[in-house]
C-alpha cells in the first residue's frame, strides 16, 4: 500500500511547530507585505478541511484515503504555522473568512481531474513558498515557507502517482485531465483552485485571500520569466503523466483534441 510506505517517509522528514525557533521572531524585519503574504497563505492552507471532505466523499480507494489523512494533517499544520507566526508578531487573521473555508468544493469533472486539479495546486504553492523564502528577511518565517514548500512538492509527488494509478484504470478520463492543466495554464496569471472556486465568498471581502498572494508576488518577488517557469514545470508534470508533448498553449489543445475525437 502506497500511504504505508508514505507514512514512514513522512514520519522521518516531518518538522513540528514545536521545534520553530518562535522565540528568533524578529518583529523589527517584518514588512507589512510579509504580513498579506501569511495571511494570504492562512487563507490558502485553510481549505484543507474542505478539501479532504470532497476526496473521501469522491474516492473509495483505501490507500488514496490514507494519503488524504496524512497530507490533510500536513496541510493543517501550515495553516497553524503561518497562524502562529502572525500571532507572533501582534497580526490576526478573521475567524469567519477561515470559517468560510469550510464549504466542500463540488467534485472535477472526472477523479482524474481532481487529482490532476491538486498536482497543479501543490507545484504552484511549492514554488512560490521556496521564492518568498528566498525574499523575506525575517527568519523564522523564511524557515516556515522553506519548509511548507518542500511539503507541498512532496505532495505533488504523491498526487502524481495516485493519477498515474488513476489513469492507467480509467483512460477514458484523459480529455478531462487535459483540460484541467488548459484551464490553469491557458492564461498569463497565475490560478489556484482556492482562488478559482470561493474568490466570491461574502466573507472573503476585504480580506487577504490567496490570490492576493499571488498578485503579490508577481508583482514584487518574482523574476523575469517566473510565471512561464512556474507553468513549465507544471506542464513537465503533465508530460510525465500523460506520456505526451504539453510543452505549451497549442500542444495542450491539441492533445486535448485529439483525445476527444478518439
Amino acid at each position: 500500500m502506497h500511504s504505508f510506505d508514505v507514512f514512514h517517509h513522512y514520519e522521518r522528514k516531518h518538522w513540528r511547530l514545536a521545534d520553530v525557533p518562535w522565540h528568533e521572531v524578529r518583529k523589527d524585519l517584518v514588512r507589512p507585505e510579509y504580513v498579506t503574504m501569511a495571511k494570504s497563505a492562512v487563507m490558502g492552507e485553510a481549505n484543507s478541511i474542505a478539501a479532504q471532505h470532497g476526496f473521501l466523499n469522491e474516492f473509495d480507494d483505501y490507500d488514496f484515503s490514507a494519503f488524504v489523512a496524512i497530507w490533510g494533517y500536513e496541510e493543517l499544520q501550515h495553516h497553524f504555522a503561518f497562524r502562529t507566526w502572525l500571532n507572533a508578531v501582534g497580526a490576526e487573521v478573521k475567524p469567519a473568512a477561515v470559517e468560510a473555508m469550510r464549504e466542500p468544493y463540488d467534485p472535477g469533472s472526472t477523479p482524474c481531474a481532481t487529482l490532476a486539479t491538486n498536482i497543479i495546486s501543490e507545484l504552484t504553492v511549492n514554488h512560490i513558498y521556496r521564492a518568498v523564502a528566498a525574499w523575506v528577511e525575517e527568519p523564522v518565517l523564511r524557515g516556515i515557507m522553506s519548509s511548507a514548500s518542500i511539503d507541498e512538492a512532496g505532495h505533488a509527488r504523491e498526487f502524481l502517482h495516485f493519477a498515474r494509478k488513476r489513469l492507467e484504470a480509467h483512460p477514458e478520463e484523459l480529455p478531462s485531465v487535459l483540460e484541467t492543466l488548459h484551464v490553469y495554464t491557458g492564461e498569463q496569471r497565475i490560478k489556484h483552485p482556492v482562488g478559482v472556486f470561493k474568490s466570491e465568498l461574502v466573507a472573503l471581502k476585504d480580506h487577504e485571500t490567496i490570490d492576493t498572494a499571488f498578485e503579490m508576488f508577481l508583482e514584487q518577488v518574482a523574476t523575469t520569466g517566473e510565471l512561464e517557469k512556474l507553468q513549465d514545470n507544471i506542464r513537465r508534470a503533465f508530460a510525465s503523466l500523460t506520456g505526451m508533448d504539453v510543452s505549451s498553449n497549442a500542444r495542450v489543445r491539441r492533445r486535448l483534441a485529439e483525445a476527444l475525437a478518439a
